[in-house]
């Protein structure tokens, strides 16, 4: 007998605790039964939520307190200091003092984030971007907490634990970090139709921004409004950045994960100490009780959104970020922000989304910074004094000096705070006072049960590019995915949205198209609507061209693009110092990148500092290309692999392309193929011709090169 098949009393297994869960209903963590875990309960299905519910309280709790120390989502961000500027009030709307008196102006932080990825994880995965504000109003804190995009994967919050669950890392072995390319998010996805608008933006190029101070930015849930009479409207808030809203392409951002997995926060970072501040208009838009009753959608429904077509967005305030922060922990990563932090005349709506939202938040920064005074850290302390009786916890830095901690009393000398500061002559905060009745339910609302014509009228509503990069992604995702019938399941959700898409998707992937959605789909969605599915009406076709990327791009200025100027020895410094004036002239910056550090001497003997080499940047960190003038640099820069890698990178990535005027076919071929055709490729002949190049600049990208190519497959 072999010594290790002995047998004895030490050679018995070590039992270990372990969790199938197979096959078995779900159950709180102290064994109860759980009939419902879609749906939070509700005075009514279109009602508030109610605190009562223990189910989602436990589910949410738990979820909150998963990681130590940083954020569970949203952990990779960067902040900045800033100002917002009114400048035309709204006190028909609100008396929010920061909205509502004129010329008034209110210190900012704002964070931009991703979702999904750890603090280490890259700035340019596929995401939704965050796009937190606090606002230090003189009537306290007010924390917008959005996103980049308007709407949202889940209608209750209840899902919100098993949404993060299935994009995070596949707990089997932690792969892959911050993407949604993989089983387990489209296994959720292809079960929850509700997710289906969300996903289409998901896969378009808002989940790949050029740059933080490129990117809109939106409330995402309904909020009200409430002004002096105490009437009330809803409304929801939004960002547009003044530089226009531009993204890069999905190879791209692939590569600049390797080449600089910092390059939102570098872009933000230098671009504020460079003095470039971005700047965003906010806008409201104003939702009547009316106008709501005539949707045929439901605004309490996060995953909806309100074009601006249906309701104009009144532009009325500009936000401004003007300085980097002094310390990244201290201030970007210990800001706490809590959608329940509001000032006098702006509530809440009975969003479920939004209610489960409240909870959860300031639930979550217990976890994270350890005590319930983190509002006393210089970076989440209110402008205005704090007067309450709060007393000790972890950390506590206040010092109170008053003999009475209770309320109310009648300790002199310490005030009367059982009179509401409203008979102090201060605004205070006062909810709105909404009718509410309804049985308490576990029962979504039956107008939220439409989960596709939105979802159809997004991928509708794009330009021709956009169209084609939302099925390119679909393709890319779906294609890691390894599980088949979670591929073939999904092709169920796409043909109900548009059965072209589906189409070319299932080809791509080899799957077959399916007539609709999968049993497995209908059966889940069966739990939370009592009459499913409610299906797109094809013949009702919307298109708004707000949706779009396009709409919002600003095709008028190049300020704070980088350009990168290739050159090697014997370049046209004269060409060069023309280009590189016109540039700044513009707001651009042009850098010079050669094949190694000092001074590069141009044809006639004088000199220009190199920025960068071939190894230290790489094309898809520049907005475009300019090829320097000069016989024999480009001699040089055409036997140079790295060189040609980077016109072929900035080719593929639609950016434009400049020649200098000794480019010419005799030793430049290169020119010559990419010119074919193409009106952002210029060669610099004449004066007129830096005018074109920098208006093919602007215009970001130039699409119609990668549709020609697409056409040509």
């Amino acid at each position: 007998m072999k010594q290790n098949d002995k047998k004895g009393p030490d050679s018995k297994k070590v039992k270990t605790s372990s969790v199938t869960n197979n096959d078995q209903g779900l159950t709180t963590n102290q064994g109860l039964p759980i009939q419902d875990d879609f749906n939070t309960l509700r005075a009514g299905s279109r009602g508030p939520s109610l605190l009562e519910d223990f189910l989602f309280r436990e589910k949410i709790f738990h979820f909150d307190h998963e990681r130590i120390p940083e954020r569970v989502v949203h952990a990779r961000g960067a902040g900045a200091h800033g100002v917002f500027k009114l400048h035309t009030p709204i006190p028909e709307f609100t008396r929010a003092g920061f909205l509502t008196e004129p010329n008034k102006e209110t210190e900012v932080f704002v964070r931009f984030s991703t979702v999904v990825g750890s603090r280490g994880s890259t700035d340019l995965a596929r995401d939704v971007r965050g796009f937190a504000i606090k606002f230090y109003t003189d009537e306290g804190i007010f924390d917008l907490v959005g996103n980049n995009m308007p709407v949202f994967f889940i209608q209750d919050a209840i899902n919100f634990p098993d949404l993060v669950h299935s994009l995070k890392p596949e707990q089997r072995n932690e792969i892959p970090q911050a993407a949604s390319a993989h089983n387990t998010f489209w296994d959720f996805a292809s079960l929850m139709p509700e997710t289906a608008h969300m996903v289409m933006w998901l896969m378009s190029d808002r989940a790949i921004p050029r740059s933080y101070r490129m990117m809109q930015g939106f409330g995402v849930n309904t909020f009200k409004l409430i002004n002096n009479e105490g009437k009330s409207v809803f409304v929801k808030f939004h960002f547009r950045p003044q530089l226009g809203v531009h993204s890069v392409v999905w190879d791209e951002a692939q590569k600049i994960s390797g080449k600089n997995p910092d390059f939102h926060r570098e872009d933000l970072w230098d671009a504020i100490e460079a003095g470039n501040y971005p700047i965003w208009d906010f806008g409201v838009q104003i939702i009547t009780a009316e106008q709501e009753a005539a949707f045929e959608f439901d605004i309490l429904d996060a995953t909806k959104v309100i074009p601006e077509e249906m309701v104009p967005i009144r532009y009325i305030a500009t936000l401004e970020l003007n300085k980097n922060p002094d310390n990244f922990f201290a201030e970007t990563e210990q800001v706490a922000f809590h959608p329940g932090h509001l000032v006098p005349g702006i509530d809440f709506s009975d969003d479920p989304l939004l209610q489960g939202r409240l909870f959860s938040y300031i639930d979550t920064q217990l976890s994270r910074l350890g005590s319930p005074n983190f509002h006393e850290l210089p970076i989440n302390r209110p402008k205005k004094t704090i007067h309450n009786f709060r007393r000790d916890g972890m950390m506590r830095h206040e010092l109170p000096q008053e003999e009475a901690n209770y309320n109310p009393h009648s300790v002199p000398g310490s005030g009367c705070p059982y009179l509401s500061a409203m008979m102090q002559g201060e605004p205070a905060f006062e909810s709105d006072a909404a009718p509410s009745t309804g049985e308490k339910v576990r029962r979504r609302s039956e107008t939220f049960a439409d989960h596709f014509t939105q979802a159809r009228t997004f991928y509708h509503s794009q330009t021709d590019i956009g169209k084609k990069h939302i099925q390119d992604a679909f393709s890319f995702e779906l294609g890691k995915v390894t599980r088949e019938e979670v591929r073939q399941r999904y092709m169920g959700i796409l043909v109900v949205i548009d059965s072209n898409l589906a189409r070319i998707v299932a080809d791509r992937l080899g799957v077959l198209v399916p007539q609709g959605l999968s049993d497995e789909t209908l059966q889940t969605a069966a739990q939370i609507f009592e009459n499913y599915p409610v299906l797109p009406d094809y013949d009702a076709e919307n298109v708004y061209p707000s949706l779009s990327i396009e709409y919002h791009c600003d095709y008028d200025s190049i300020k704070t693009r980088k350009v990168a100027a290739l050159a090697e020895e014997g370049f046209d410094f004269e060409e060069f110092q023309q280009v590189k004036m016109r540039m700044e002239k513009e707001g651009a910056e042009l850098f010079l990148i050669s094949s190694k550090f000092g001074e590069l001497r141009g044809e006639d003997g004088q000199t220009a500092k190199v920025d960068y080499t071939f190894l230290t940047m790489d094309s898809v960190l520049f907005d475009a290309l300019y090829v320097v003038g000069g016989k024999e640099s480009r001699a040089r820069l055409y036997l140079n692999i790295t060189a040609q890698a980077y016109i072929d990178d900035s080719f593929k990535h639609n950016k434009a392309i400049a020649f200098g005027h000794r480019s010419t076919e005799e030793y430049d071929p290169m020119y010559m193929t990419l010119a074919d055709g193409d009106t952002a490729v210029i060669l610099l002949e004449e004066e007129s011709d830096l005018d074109t190049f920098i208006q093919s600049v602007a215009m970001h990208r130039n699409w119609s090169r990668e549709l020609r190519q697409d056409q040509m497959l």
